[in-house]
């Protein structure tokens, strides 16, 4: 339901205009004048606002240039009775959606009244993303509603005080390295230096120089004295990235630097003390890697004070809308594109696909339809082939699912189904309830009475 408001002095147009706009299920405002016009403006805030050009006392533009500087969000169709049409046209210049001509058929300026009524829609649904987003903008650029991702945030606020090791284990893609400068920017560190370094992207021969430093000629090539990272980090953070590349005979010093807090550096027989925080992230399972002896137990137990698990993309429903629309906004500011959303079908396609990618496919995704579009919304055809030709829903199953020997829990399988189907349209409609009821063919009161049994994460209030 949109609340419109109807500005004209003719008491017949604004019946008219009044019964159309309540038999579509609009709540409707009238005003009788533009001087009314503008104190209905002043105190509410509408969807769309229909106001005459020539009115006594306050005159239509006057209506239209209040509404744009109380409320620049609404759409405003202007009305004239003249032949001429210049002075709508000027309307339009100010910042009028569209105007019409008395007389005129409302099947034929249906379309129109559509279009603002859309345009509106994809507003409101925008600024409940920004909402959402500037809530979870706790953690920098780590963004997420998911109870997935608050677990995470949970656990980065309890554990980045303290100077424990921390373990980040997740996917690829997944945001590791944006976890890792959350918690050192949540710490007591956060003054000092926070250094990186990829164990996988080294060759083992060069991989202890960067690490501890080395002495000026202590093999061919070392013609100057280097600091390693470990010095360099002291009193902040090294984040050790792909730790699990890490080759066993690194592994071993690696051990007695967190064991001792001392370093030496390569062809130097003095030890220097470091104050290091250490957080290590690897897109293996160490403890597979500990019993396979790839990786030594005793340093997993060192990195492994804390364990943070970050969920993959497939797992954090509700976060793919969130995202991608974050991702849309921050590409069409770099490429000066005045993106607005996506189309109904590419969002399908979106919240269908797994994203083996997780967070750095789908701002891949994004980023290419962005740079591709011509037009100020997503569709389809921006989207990648492999995701142009995925079904915009998920195939029908050929039947129910066999009864396990064992047995199941029936009401909880119910209930993660339900679970599963809300939060997606919950995603596709930006939070708005009551679209998210119409898309799952219930009434709102059933939805929000859904919501609160199954414990669904999404927006308080009630649009």
């Amino acid at each position: 339901m949109s609340r419109i408001l109807i500005v004209d002095d003719e008491r017949s147009m604004r019946e008219l205009l009044e019964i159309y706009f309540l038999n579509a299920g609009h709540a409707v405002d009238t005003a009788a004048d533009g001087e009314a016009g503008v104190a209905r403006l002043t105190e509410e805030e509408y969807d769309l606002v229909i106001t005459d050009l020539r009115m006594p006392k306050t005159h239509g533009m006057v209506v239209l240039e209040r509404c744009r500087a109380l409320h620049p969000d609404t759409p405003v169709i202007v009305m004239t009775a003249f032949a001429t049409t210049q002075t709508a046209i000027e309307a339009m210049k100010m910042g009028a959606y569209d105007y019409f001509t008395k007389p005129f058929k409302l099947d034929e300026v249906d379309v129109v009244i559509a279009k603002a009524l859309e345009k509106r829609r994809l507003v409101i649904e925008n600024r409940q993303l920004r909402k959402e987003l500037s809530e979870r903008q706790r953690f920098e650029d780590i963004i997420g509603k998911s109870p997935a991702m608050r677990r995470v945030f949970d656990l980065v606020d309890r554990v980045a005080p303290t100077r424990a090791n921390v373990l980040l284990e997740g996917e690829s893609g997944t945001g590791k390295e944006l976890v890792a400068r959350a918690i050192h920017r949540r710490s007591d560190r956060r003054g000092g230096p926070f250094l990186v370094i990829n164990c996988a992207a080294i060759p083992e021969q060069l991989l202890e120089s960067e690490l501890f430093g080395h002495k000026r000629g202590a093999f061919t090539g070392a013609t100057t004295d280097k600091q390693g990272l470990f010095q360099a980090a002291h009193g902040g953070t090294l984040f050790l990235d792909e730790i699990g590349e890490l080759p066993l005979s690194m592994q071993v010093k690696l051990l007695r630097v967190l064991q001792e807090r001392r370093v030496k550096a390569v062809g130097d027989v003095h030890e220097v003390e470091v104050d290091v925080r250490v957080i290590a992230a690897t897109n293996r399972r160490l403890e597979a890697e500990v019993r396979a002896g790839r990786f030594r137990e005793d340093l997993y137990f060192r990195l492994n004070v804390i364990c943070v698990e970050l969920p993959p993309l497939r797992d954090r429903a509700g976060d793919v809308a969130l995202l991608a629309h974050h991702f849309l906004r921050k590409y069409a500011i770099e490429l000066g594109k005045p993106m607005e959303g996506f189309e109904p079908e590419a969002m399908d396609r979106l919240l269908q696909h797994r994203f083996p990618g997780n967070v750095r496919e789908l701002e891949n995704v994004v980023e290419r339809a962005v740079a591709l579009a011509d037009h100020e919304r997503v569709t389809v055809h921006e989207l990648p082939p492999s995701l142009q030709r995925q079904e915009a829903t998920a195939p029908a199953a050929s039947g129910p699912p066999a009864l396990p020997e064992g047995g199941l829990d029936l009401e909880a399988l119910v209930d993660d189904f339900e679970r599963n189907l809300i939060a997606q349209a919950l995603a596709r409609t930006g939070g708005l309830k009551k679209e998210a009821a119409r898309l799952l063919g219930m009434s709102f009161r059933q939805l929000r009475y859904k919501i609160d049994k199954l414990n669904i994460e999404g927006p308080d209030d009630d649009r």
